[in-house]
């Protein structure tokens, strides 16, 4: 069983930053396809930044060149680090997993940018 536990979320003006953290529970986690997805109230779930288990990465286009997201497969952990955070940005925030067709996710942690 597979259990994913986000943190560092807040409230943070416009132009700030916030590190989030994804801890994995498991054994798969270093073989497996980390994301970071978000919702704001009202709309659909968006994917924002992923990590293959070799480290690639793939970001959406609003996010890329201001959030990195990364991964230390020692501590079964991940991470998004948000630089210059708009108040777009502003959403729950959710750890996936995905590995053997199956999708793992976090409770969500809460990102409020203020302008």
């Amino acid at each position: 069983q597979v259990q994913l536990v986000e943190s560092g979320g807040g409230l943070v003006q416009a132009g700030g930053s916030l590190r989030l953290s994804c801890a994995a529970s498991g054994s798969i986690f270093r073989i497996s396809l980390m994301g970071w997805y978000r919702q704001a109230p009202g709309k659909q779930r968006e994917l924002v930044a992923t990590i293959a288990s070799g480290g690639s990465t793939n970001y959406a286009d609003s996010v890329k060149g201001r959030f990195t997201i990364s991964r230390d497969n020692a501590k079964n952990t991940m991470y998004l680090q948000m630089n210059s955070l708009k108040p777009e940005d502003t959403a729950v925030y959710y750890c996936n997993l995905y590995r053997f067709a199956l999708n793992y996710w976090g409770q969500g942690t809460q990102v409020t940018v203020s302008s």
